[in-house]
């Protein structure tokens, strides 16, 4: 009798993110373990070892697999972490951790001292609070990425680690620690870089490291790291201003306005936005919508009906703008369920707080939620929650409990911890008001926030 098959555990590292990985395009293409070793020169032990992060897959091997699966080079793509991380470990192993060391680091010499060495993440995120490209940061030497003179390689690189990035984000929420380890590493090689990178490409390598920098920080964010996640909206704010890119300017400031207005700072949320909103020449219309939909929600949260009225009419008039092959491809993100998500959120929270009617924002948030695809399954649950919130308050409660379960749907697939607070700020709202099947849902939120 075969033994069961051993479930993988594609967080645990980045050898095993990547064996499963390679598992589920092997499984998709509906080839065995023998059939794709056969296909790329590997047994069938190499293969399944290789699934289970026993092993770690070779760039070779990963070309390969890419080209016989047709996964688009993601393999590839990611093997240099897994065999960054594997490197790690065993220099660490090597060391057992209690070695003196002597090393050169961003310039400084380091010798004869014990030491508890920073986090690749803490190290970073100092470097980015400081808003100095030039800065030399107290790193302990990485996997280098970029090669010995910066060319279009190294930005492109740097552009498409920012993109996984926010796909993983937006599928998975603030989770995959591998992500966004790598992703900080490729970001503080960055900044020791800007200064050797030639001035031909240099408004193109500021601008991809503002956008990566411009990553992290929202998965800061939504993971409630909000001193980092400051630190890194600053940095990549100075990234675009030096890159005399405003359409990258204008996205950093939507997310500080975002930020802000979370933490209950509306007013200055409100000053992001404007600052986001300057050369308007420059920017497209979907940039702009995003940075009225902050407008609205800060003026919302005062109590300025009116003006946050008029954001979301301003909103809607830019959406349907055309601008034209100038917009960047990043910017696609911003689709009708985002703009229907945003704008709604603005129109709940005047609902909630009496100063308009529930449907015309229970309408747009219906309209988010059943656009989100899973790829954007974040986005969706926040939009469910915020749709169960704003029916509690103001509507059918039974029916704000059928939809708090289809938030739960997805909360419990993502790790959010905004997504998580907007479900239990349902929860308490829900006892407050004794509505019927409330226990159920608080254990069930429990138990997603909790996870």
């Amino acid at each position: 009798m075969p033994y069961p098959r051993r479930p993988l555990q594609p967080l645990r590292s980045a050898t095993d993110w990547l064996g499963a990985e390679i598992r589920h395009w092997r499984e998709l293409r509906n080839l065995s373990p023998s059939d794709l070793g056969r296909a790329v020169g590997l047994s069938t032990d190499a293969v399944e070892k290789i699934e289970k992060g026993d092993r770690l897959c070779s760039a070779e091997h990963a070309g390969l697999m890419d080209t016989h699966l047709g996964t688009g080079g993601v393999l590839a793509r990611f093997q240099p972490y897994a065999k960054a991380e594997a490197d790690r470990r065993r220099r660490e192993a090597d060391g057992h951790g209690n070695h003196l060391r002597s090393t050169t680091a961003g310039g400084t010499l380091a010798t004869g001292r014990s030491i508890k060495e920073p986090s690749v993440e803490h190290r970073t995120l100092v470097a980015a609070s400081s808003l100095s490209l030039a800065a030399g940061l107290t790193l302990l030497p990485q996997e280098q990425c970029f090669g010995q003179r910066l060319n279009n390689a190294d930005v492109k690189h740097v552009e498409e680690t920012a993109r996984q990035l926010r796909e993983w984000g937006n599928l998975h929420g603030s989770s995959g620690t591998i992500f966004q380890n790598a992703a900080l590493s490729v970001l503080q090689q960055c900044v020791d870089r800007a200064s050797d990178c030639p001035s031909r490409l240099h408004p193109q390598f500021l601008a991809a490291t503002g956008r990566l920098a411009l990553t992290l920080g929202s998965n800061r964010f939504d993971h409630f790291q909000h001193e980092h996640a400051q630190g890194l909206f600053a940095l990549a704010t100075t990234c675009a201003e030096e890159a005399d890119d405003w359409t990258l300017r204008a996205s950093v400031l939507n997310w500080r306005s975002r930020q802000a207005i979370w933490l209950d700072r509306p007013d200055r949320g409100l000053t992001f936005a404007e600052m986001g909103l300057v050369r308007l020449d420059r920017i497209p219309p979907r940039a702009q919508a995003a940075l009225q939909n902050c407008r609205a929600r800060a003026y919302a949260l005062l109590g300025q009906a009116k003006a946050a009225l008029a954001a979301v009419e301003a909103s809607d008039h830019l959406f349907t703008t055309p601008w034209g092959d100038e917009e960047p491809a990043w910017l696609a993100y911003y689709d009708a369920p985002q703009h229907h998500g945003d704008t709604g959120h603005a129109l709940r929270d005047l609902a909630i707080a009496g100063l308009l009617p529930p449907a015309p924002a229970a309408d747009r948030l219906r309209t988010a939620v059943a656009g989100h695809p899973d790829a954007y399954r974040r986005s969706r649950a926040m939009s469910v929650s915020r749709l169960a919130t704003l029916l509690l308050v103001t509507g059918d409660p039974q029916e704000a409990m059928s939809v708090a379960h289809q938030a739960l749907d997805d909360v419990g697939q993502v790790r959010s911890r905004r997504a998580a607070a907007d479900l239990s700020e349902f929860a308490t709202l829900a006892a407050q008001r004794r509505a019927p099947g409330t226990a159920a849902i608080r254990q069930r939120i429990a138990a997603a926030v909790g996870q």
